[in-house]
């Protein structure tokens, strides 16, 4: 299945039942929705030195070779990656390489790997980051044992999401890809690429901080923080649809023909899509253009649910009250088939076209060969009459299953999303 067709659910353990066995319970629910590959937030052992909250954060890793004994073993990390692969999934881990926590392994037994401040004491270079400690790509021992850290876990995972990748050597990513090949073959390599404000003060710092175009040379999918400041100037009406469509345009000319980006409303990091869409039709509106643009959609855990409060990294701040069985979320239905119609080969093979029309409603098209599929998205709820682009006659909205008059090559939009296929055959 190409990268295009699928769909990443991400993970927090923590605040997702809090061990991997809770996970595990939750698995066939998240089967259902139409994942096909499961991204867990870091797995393993959290510093103490210098924690953040009660817990800390899950990227100041004590030991990357270990599994958080708050989440249970490393029998039941087995067990739950084994549980995944049953379900026809695949799993990733997130692997976090630019840092590590000041009190790690690492950084006792080998303290020649790490950045040092000029009065010879370890440090960092991003000011905030006060619970983590900087590596040093220049020593060659440390490529040794970060790649050997890779392959150890990929004798059991299908792929690595890989924090802050921009700020480690593109060689050193390249040549990891190399080697973890022999171990894994297709595994899959997702960078979190980073906002282009971000690239320009580290690069000004003297810094490694390396672009998207970069980046693609060493990795499958790439965050699409280059868009996601246009994402939220549209939502807050600084600028226009067209100037949105625009930055997602370039896209299109700036990057590999075949490249993968990660599609997102929310994640981790950034505001949950029901604190910024707070109403259902827009959330809809949204979750359905997310899935049908050129990309790999992630839903990050309680997205389904349309969330406000995204869980805090440094204490426990679970997704949902403590439950027996996840419920079904009022999205879940969409969801669904999103996913089912995400899987179309149109979707990854054909001809992508963003077409901005009157009201906020925007026009994306699929063309490949003599089929078609076509998606009407009222980004702001507003009604009105777009140009399709389709042949005229009636159509069924795959989302709801209710008919669309095409007439004179325009359809009318009612303020909710419309996904439409018209087939050769």
């Amino acid at each position: 299945m190409h990268l295009r067709n699928a769909t990443i659910y991400s993970i927090f353990v923590r605040n997702h039942g809090g061990t991997f066995r809770k996970v595990e319970e939750d698995l066939p629910r998240i089967h259902g929705l139409g994942a096909d590959i499961i991204w867990l937030m870091p797995i393993h052992p959290i510093g103490k030195l210098h924690r953040k909250g009660t817990l800390g954060s899950p990227y100041a890793i004590l030991d990357d070779r270990a599994v958080n004994p708050e989440y249970g073993t490393m029998e039941d990390f087995e067990h739950l990656v084994q549980a995944i692969h049953d379900l026809g999934m695949k799993v990733i881990i997130d692997v976090v390489y630019n840092h590590t926590s000041p009190d790690s392994i690492l950084s006792r037994e080998h303290p020649e790997y790490f950045y040092h401040r000029p009065d010879g004491s370890f440090g960092n270079r991003v000011g905030d980051w006060t619970d983590i400690i900087d590596l040093d790509y220049s020593d060659p021992g440390l490529w040794d044992y970060r790649i050997g850290s890779l392959k150890y876990w990929a004798r059991l995972v299908d792929g690595f999401r890989c924090d802050v990748a921009p700020l480690v050597p593109l060689d050193f990513w390249k040549a990891a890809r190399r080697e973890v090949e022999a171990v894994r073959p297709g595994c899959i390599w997702l960078a979190e690429s980073v906002e282009h404000s971000f690239i320009r003060d580290l690069r000004r710092r003297g810094m490694i901080c390396h672009s998207d175009g970069e980046l693609y040379q060493a990795f499958d999918i790439l965050y699409d923080y280059d868009v996601y400041g246009d994402f939220r100037d549209y939502l807050d009406g600084k600028i226009t649809l067209e100037a949105y469509v625009s930055a997602l345009e370039r896209q299109e000319v700036i990057y590999p023909v075949d490249y993968v980006k990660l599609r997102f409303l929310e994640n981790h990091d950034r505001p949950r899509m029901g604190e910024l869409l707070k109403d259902t039709q827009l959330q809809r509106n949204w979750l359905s253009f997310m899935f049908f643009q050129k990309g790999t959609p992630l839903l990050y855990g309680g997205e389904e649910w349309g969330v406000r409060h995204l869980p805090g990294l440094f204490d426990a701040d679970p997704v949902l009250p403590v439950v027996e069985k996840w419920p079904e979320s009022p999205l879940s239905g969409l969801i669904r088939t999103l996913c089912r119609v995400k899987k179309e080969p149109l979707l990854s093979d054909g001809v992508y076209t963003l077409r901005p029309t009157d009201h906020d409603i925007l026009c994306v098209t699929w063309t490949l060969d003599a089929d078609m599929a076509v998606g009407i998205f009222s980004l702001k709820g507003s009604s009105g009459t777009v140009p399709a682009g389709l042949p005229d006659g009636t159509y069924e909205n795959v989302l709801d299953g209710q008919p669309v008059e095409v007439r004179g090559g325009t359809a009318a939009c009612c303020g909710d999303p419309v996904i439409l296929f018209h087939r050769s055959k």
